[in-house]
């Protein structure tokens, strides 16, 4: 009997200790936490891909536990298409809990073009912000080719179908077609920022002109709703989500990376930032003032 009771009072022991221990990490990481849960999205650097925002950002809307969602962004943008696809993801996730972009030290062009998705905007009064516009780099090496003595010859199947090539010069006929590009994926920014901020195309175009605000010069102008850090975004957040109290703030699971993988993508991450800067064939909402 007596033996029968220690292997209880163990048994109780040890279950007490590995709940206390559950709690505790899930204290840590937000997982079983009984307060009202934040998701929070980091947008870090250049705006290279979508995938894992969009995942994210799936994940959140469909987690009943998570009761807004704050987009940390801290980017000078990047390529159009991965920011247009975020931006339609913020969209459709906002018919179902409320977005806060939290503007870190830099949220301009793309980084802005994603945050004007959001139900409201947050941005310390030095943040950098705006560069509403488009921007189209090429590179050119053909007299340096012609220096060494290297030619290339192109056969194509017409006119514009090596239009940027480093190989030759823009025709005029070139640069017409380019800017008219340009223009037509300028307009699906300022179309979007008009829609998201509920500002008229007018409003936008009137500042779309490619120039870097502050934080205090957009919320005059109406790109920011309100002045202050990440915990006053949190503060927001839960109080347009109705939460009492203190939130638990969830942050998205960490892939696990090998070493191998990690030292691997860094050096084709490398090598295509390499080859983007010395070609330049890419089309972006990116502030050009700060590289990444």
């Amino acid at each position: 009997m007596l033996a029968v009771v220690v292997i209880l009072g163990i048994a109780l022991l040890l279950l007490g200790a590995g709940m206390s221990a559950i709690f505790a990490l899930a204290g840590r990481a937000g997982g079983l936490s009984f307060k009202d849960k934040i998701g929070v999205i980091p947008i870090e650097g250049a705006i290279s891909k979508s995938e894992t925002v969009v995942s994210q950002l799936v994940e959140f809307k469909k987690d009943r536990r998570i009761k807004a969602i704050i987009l940390r962004v801290n980017s000078p943008g990047g390529g159009v298409a991965p920011s247009q696809e975020i931006y339609r993801e913020i969209l459709k996730t906002r018919e179902k809990k409320k977005i806060i972009a939290s503007m870190g030290s830099i949220a301009a062009s793309g980084g802005y073009y994603i945050s004007s998705a959001a139900d409201r905007i947050v941005a310390s009064p030095g943040t950098l912000t705006g560069s509403i516009g488009v921007l189209m780099e090429f590179i050119r090496f053909q007299e340096l080719m012609e220096k060494i003595g290297v030619d290339v010859e192109v056969l194509k199947s017409g006119e514009f179908k090596d239009i940027g090539s480093p190989h030759r010069k823009l025709t005029d006929q070139d640069k017409e077609m380019i800017r008219t590009l340009i223009l037509e994926i300028q307009n699906q920014f300022v179309e979007a920022v008009a829609q998201g901020r509920n500002l008229s195309m007018e409003q936008v175009r009137e500042i779309a002109d490619g120039r870097i605000l502050s934080g205090s010069q957009g919320l005059e102008l109406g790109l920011v709703d309100q002045l202050g850090n990440f915990q006053d975004a949190v503060d927001l957040a839960g109080s347009l989500a109705g939460i009492k109290g203190e939130p638990t703030l969830v942050y998205p699971k960490r892939a696990k990376v090998r070493l191998w993988d990690l030292l691997a993508g860094e050096a084709s991450g490398a090598l295509y930032r390499a080859l983007r800067d010395a070609l330049g064939v890419q089309i972006d909402y990116r502030w050009d003032g700060l590289r990444n």
